[in-house]
């Protein structure tokens, strides 16, 4: 049987209607450039479940009641390509501009709330607590918050742990690595795991953004970079205006290099090119 799938054809009818069903669960546009994608990923998810075709595997997800199979598809599908201090002017621009904005604000009680949305294996939002831990390492009363959401249930779990190898630590300075990473041994020999109060830090949780979310509080910044690529037009529209409603006056939005809100009505002031604010 596992010759026969691998050699399964994905036609054009089956590649519509799960690229017509996960556009409709998350919103991810998968165009026709992306079939032999597909095709390759969800190979996998085939073998694991026993069909013998696509078909069969798009009934599957189509009948099943608690949608086990539909969030592993996600998962399956959902590009994690990310690193530490990634785009690092975002960072340089935390340091020289948002972070003395909010010190300002208040002396006496710093407190910072963000959200990475999308954060994948979790680099963004712990580059991100670094960056918050550094700046305001003299303040005697931070409450800073991180919230880290991703589609990935696979990848979240990874991101929890913090555990990363030591060709992703690449590019940071070894004092930050030595204050903010313990180094493995033995077994884990090669690898580096965040430090619990950096960890700390940092919510992970499952959100899909095509999804309404509900936050007790405002954002000061929210990062959603290189995700917006897999959306259309329709779909950024809302997601833009729904990050809007979520940061407080004065908060940020950071985009991907590869984006921007060029042809999306929204209410934001253009900072720059990838930065914009409430």
């Amino acid at each position: 049987m596992g010759g026969t799938i691998l050699t399964l054809e994905l036609t054009d009818n089956d590649f519509k209607r799960i690229s017509t069903l996960v556009y409709a669960k998350s919103g991810i546009n998968l165009h026709q450039g992306k079939k032999e994608l597909v095709k390759a990923r969800l190979g996998r998810r085939l073998r694991a479940t026993g069909c013998q075709s696509f078909e069969e595997y798009f009934d599957l997800l189509r009948n099943e009641q608690e949608g086990v199979e539909l969030v592993r598809m996600l998962d399956a599908l959902t590009t994690n390509k990310t690193s530490f201090f990634r785009e690092k002017n975002h960072f340089d621009y935390l340091e020289q501009v948002v972070f003395p904005e909010i010190l300002e604000r208040n002396r006496k009680k710093i407190k910072i709330r963000c959200w990475s949305a999308g954060c994948s294996s979790g680099e963004e939002p712990y580059s991100l607590a670094i960056c918050i831990s550094e700046y305001f390492r003299s303040a005697p009363n931070l409450d800073a918050k991180i919230l880290a959401t991703d589609l990935s249930t696979a990848i979240l779990k990874q991101a929890a742990g913090g555990v990363y190898s030591e060709s992703k630590m690449q590019g940071i300075p070894i004092t930050l690595l030595r204050r903010y990473f313990r180094k493995g041994f033995g077994r884990q020999d090669g690898y580096y795991q965040v430090k619990e109060r950096l960890r700390n830090m940092v919510t992970f949780k499952r959100h899909n953004l095509m999804e309404q979310a509900s936050f007790l509080e405002p954002f000061d910044l929210i990062m959603c970079r290189n995700v917006m690529i897999y959306f259309d037009k329709a779909t950024q529209h809302t997601l833009v205006n729904g990050f809007y409603r979520h940061l407080r006056k004065g908060g940020r939005l950071f985009v991907g290099h590869a984006e921007s809100l060029t042809g999306i009505e929204h209410p934001f002031t253009y900072v720059q090119p990838t930065l914009y604010r409430k």
